[in-house]
């Protein structure tokens, strides 16, 4: 039986800016229909290794194959179709309705010059209702709410028909309610299509509840890759960010989390 290649493969990825290097041979194994957070401190290199992997920002050294290909062998209309990104961000400025700013996620489908088709529209209405962001197609981008964009931003990506997902801090700057909506999302994505997933975020208790696996980064550098549980242990977490953390258990899921110290 031939072996499954995995969706994403980086082999010590490197990445430098003006002489300073980001990030410093970081490798990934990532399997098709995986879900992996990632993790670390402000700075830690985080998005740039997001933005390599779909060739954002073109790494200095190391391989990155996606789906058994090379990254470099791929064009980028080809890249978005295994591809989808969800930058920081919103679409404030973005002078489209919903539907239309969506549409553009079929750009890797289409021909120079060439009319969008039925099968393109859609498309971009399934992504909008997948993101349960349907009753929102007619709306200005400018006038949603911060968990609205998100949908959005997400249906764009999904509108690719891409087969993995790169986030980038997608609960950023959302209220509670809707970071859960946000994260409910992802899940019944990751849960009903089998679509590989890559979230970089700052709640680490998010990362242990919704993940296959999480790679920690620190000063560039993977210091951690494994299962949750694995990860919300003190030492880990400790060299990680140079704290100290208290925990207490999911009372349905037993998972481990942390809480927050008296701040008096």
């Amino acid at each position: 039986m031939t072996a499954v290649a995995p969706a994403l493969d980086v082999r010590d990825l490197t990445y430098r800016v003006d002489g300073t290097t980001i990030l410093h041979g970081v490798s990934l194994r990532v399997a098709v229909g995986g879900y992996v957070s990632i993790v670390g401190p402000n700075g830690a290199g985080k998005s740039t290794f997001l933005k390599c992997l779909n060739r954002i920002l073109l790494a200095a050294s190391g391989e990155i194959q996606v789906n058994g290909r090379r990254l470099a062998e791929y064009s980028q209309p080809q890249l978005a179709r295994e591809i989808g990104y969800v930058p920081q961000g919103g679409t404030d400025d973005i002078p489209f309705t919903v539907f239309e700013f969506a549409m553009l996620g079929r750009y890797p489908h289409l021909s120079p010059f060439t009319a969008t088709t039925q099968a393109d529209e859609d498309a971009v209405q399934k992504a909008l209702t997948m993101a349960g962001a349907a009753d929102l197609a007619e709306r200005p981008c400018c006038t949603l709410s911060g968990g609205e964009r998100q949908r959005v931003l997400i249906a764009a990506a999904l509108a690719q028909d891409a087969r993995i997902l790169l986030l980038d801090e997608p609960t950023t700057f959302l209220d509670p309610r809707h970071q859960q909506d946000i994260l409910r999302l992802l899940a019944r994505l990751h849960r009903e299509t089998d679509m590989t997933i890559l979230s970089v975020t700052h709640d680490i208790n998010a990362a242990a509840l919704a993940s296959d696996e999480v790679l920690a980064l620190r000063d560039g550098r993977a210091v951690f890759h494994g299962p949750p549980a694995d990860l919300m242990q003190q030492k880990v977490l400790q060299n990680l960010f140079d704290q100290s953390f208290l925990f207490v258990l999911h009372p349905e899921t037993g998972q481990r989390l942390v809480v927050p110290e008296d701040a008096r």
